[in-house]
C-alpha cells in the first residue's frame, strides 16, 4: 500500500498592510480627497496673501484682525474678525472633522480593532513624539514648555495641496493612510484644546449648550429635517459653548460625531455622509482658507527667522513637526506591523511610508490654531510660534516631495491600473478580476479586436486585493 504524504497544516495569510481598498471606501475618500486638495491649494494662497499683506501693509492688516463686529449681548459675542475666524469658521473644518470620525469608526478603518490600530498608534505616536522633542528643546532657562501641542497637528489639506502644485500622485492605500491618519489626529487635537485651553468655565452657558446639542442629537435622530431649523441650533450650540469658556470649535466636533453616518434600507448615502457632502467645500473652500489668511500673517524679517532657529520655542516646534512627526509616524507603524505580524503591501516600500511620515509633519492650521491659545497675553511670542509653524511645514512640504517625486512613476502606475476601467462600467477593472461576467467581456473584446485586425486590450495586472498575483 503506497504510503500517504503527510497532511500540510494549513497557513495562515498574515495581515496585509497598506492593502487594497474595498471600492466603496475608495470611492469615498478619492471625493473626499478631491474637496481637500482644491481647499489645500486654496489654503496655500490664502497663506501667501497674508504674508504678503502683513509684510508689506503691516498696519492695514492689524486693523482688519481687530475690527470688532456683533452684538455684545447677551452671549458677547462682540469679537474681533480674528477671533471670528479661528473661533467661528473654524467650527465648521471640526463639524466635518467629527463627521469624518463618525464615519471611520462604523464604516471606515477605524471600525475593527485591526484595522484601527495601524493609523491610531501611528498617530498617537506622531502626537507623542512631536511633544516630548518641545518639551526637551523648552525644559532650560528661557524655555515655554506650554506651547507643547503646538507641532502635533498634521494639516491634511495642505499636505494635498501641496501634492496638487508639484503634480506628485499618491496610490489610494496611502491616500487612506493618510486621511485617517488626519483624521484620528484631529480627534487628538480637539482632545488637547478641550482639556488645556479652555479657562474660565461658565456652567450654566456650559449646561445649555448641553442642552442644545442633546436637541441637535434628538431631532436629527428622530429624522427632521431642513436647515433653516438646524443651522440656527447650531449657531445657538456654538454660541452657547463660547460663552462657557470651553473652546466654542468643540460644539462642532461633538455636532459632527452626533449624525448618523451608518446607511439604513435603500439609502444610497447616510445623513452624515449627505451633509458632509453639502458642507465639505464650505469648509475647505471658505472656512480653512480665511482662517488661514488671519493666522499666517507674520512679519518675515532677517532677525524674526533668526529667531525661529535659535530661541527655544520655535526651534521646538520646527524640531517637533520635521523629526518629531517623521519618527513618530514611521517608527509607530512599523512597531504595528512588527507586533502585528502583519506584511507591506508588496507594490509599496518602507521608503514609501517614510515619504508620508514626513508629510504628515506640515501641521498648519491646528497648529496655527494652538499657537494663539498657548500664548494668548504674548503676541510677540505667538507670532514666532506662527512663523515656526511655517518654516517647519514648508520644510517637511520640500523633504516629502523629493521624496515622493522620486517613486512618483510608480505611484503613477499604480494610480493607472487603479483607475483602468476597459469595459467601460464605471467600476475599475481591478475590481471584478474574479467575476466571470467581466471575464466573459474582456474575452469578447479581445476576439473582437483580433478580428478587426487590431490588438487585445491591456488587461490590468490579475493581482490580488493583497497585491499577489
Amino acid at each position: 500500500m503506497a504510503s500517504q504524504p503527510p497532511a500540510q497544516e494549513p497557513t495562515t495569510r498574515r495581515r496585509q498592510l497598506l492593502g487594497r481598498l474595498s471600492l466603496p471606501e475608495r470611492t469615498y475618500i478619492t471625493d473626499a480627497l478631491r474637496t481637500e486638495t482644491v481647499g489645500g491649494i486654496l489654503l496655500l494662497i490664502a497663506a501667501v496673501i497674508a504674508l504678503i499683506w502683513a509684510n508689506v501693509w503691516p498696519h492695514a492688516y492689524e486693523s482688519v484682525l481687530d475690527y470688532t463686529v456683533g452684538p455684545s449681548g447677551p452671549l458677547h459675542l462682540d469679537l474681533t474678525l480674528d477671533a471670528w475666524a479661528k473661533d467661528g469658521l473654524l467650527t465648521i473644518f471640526f463639524f466635518v472633522a467629527g463627521i469624518e470620525l463618525k464615519r471611520e469608526f462604523v464604516a471606515g478603518e477605524l471600525r475593527t480593532p485591526s484595522a484601527a490600530l495601524l493609523p491610531v498608534v501611528a498617530a498617537v505616536c506622531g502626537v507623542t513624539l512631536p511633544a516630548v522633542l518641545f518639551a526637551l528643546a523648552n525644559s532650560g532657562a528661557g524655555g515655554h514648555p506650554g506651547g507643547w501641542a503646538i507641532p502635533t497637528a498634521t494639516d491634511i489639506a495642505f499636505a494635498l495641496g501641496v501634492l496638487a502644485v508639484v503634480g506628485s500622485h499618491l496610490p489610494s492605500a496611502l491616500r487612506a493612510f493618510l486621511l485617517t491618519l488626519a483624521v484620528v489626529d484631529d480627534l487628538i487635537a480637539i482632545l488637547i484644546i478641550a482639556i488645556f485651553y479652555s479657562s474660565g468655565i461658565k456652567f450654566w452657558a456650559l449646561g445649555l449648550a448641553f442642552a442644545g446639542l442633546m436637541l441637535f442629537w434628538f431631532l436629527h435622530r428622530r429624522g427632521v429635517h431642513g436647515w433653516y431649523l438646524f443651522v440656527p441650533l447650531a449657531f445657538l450650540n456654538w454660541a452657547l459653548m463660547h460663552e462657557s469658556g470651553v473652546h466654542a470649535t468643540v460644539a462642532g466636533v461633538a455636532m459632527g460625531l452626533m449624525l448618523r453616518c451608518h446607511r439604513e434600507g435603500d439609502e444610497k448615502q447616510s445623513p452624515g455622509e449627505h451633509i458632509e457632502h453639502l458642507v465639505r467645500p464650505v469648509s475647505a473652500g471658505l472656512a480653512v482658507p480665511v482662517f488661514a489668511l488671519f493666522a499666517a500673517g507674520v512679519t518675515i524679517t532677517g532677525p524674526a527667522l533668526g529667531e525661529v532657529f535659535t530661541q527655544a520655542t520655535p526651534l521646538g516646534i520646527i524640531l517637533g513637526l520635521l523629526v518629531g512627526k517623521t519618527v513618530g509616524i514611521f517608527g509607530g507603524t512599523w512597531l504595528a506591523a512588527r507586533f502585528t505580524r502583519a506584511e507591506l503591501n508588496p507594490q509599496l516600500k518602507w521608503a514609501d511610508m517614510f515619504a508620508v511620515s514626513v508629510l504628515a509633519g506640515i501641521g498648519f492650521t491646528v497648529s496655527l490654531l494652538i499657537s494663539e491659545l498657548a500664548f494668548p497675553d504674548d503676541p510677540a511670542l505667538a507670532d514666532r510660534s506662527k512663523a515656526a509653524v511655517l518654516v517647519g511645514s514648508l520644510l517637511c512640504a520640500l523633504i516629502a516631495t523629493v521624496l515622493l517625486k522620486l517613486r512618483n512613476r510608480h505611484y503613477q502606475e499604480l494610480c493607472e491600473e487603479e483607475d483602468r476601467d476597459l469595459d467601460g462600467d464605471g467600476v475599475p477593472d481591478v475590481y471584478q478580476l474574479d467575476d466571470p461576467a467581466w471575464q466573459a467581456r474582456m474575452a469578447e473584446r479581445a476576439r473582437a479586436a483580433e478580428r478587426a485586425g487590431g490588438t487585445e486590450p491591456t488587461r490590468p495586472t490579475e493581482k490580488g486585493p493583497d497585491g499577489t498575483r
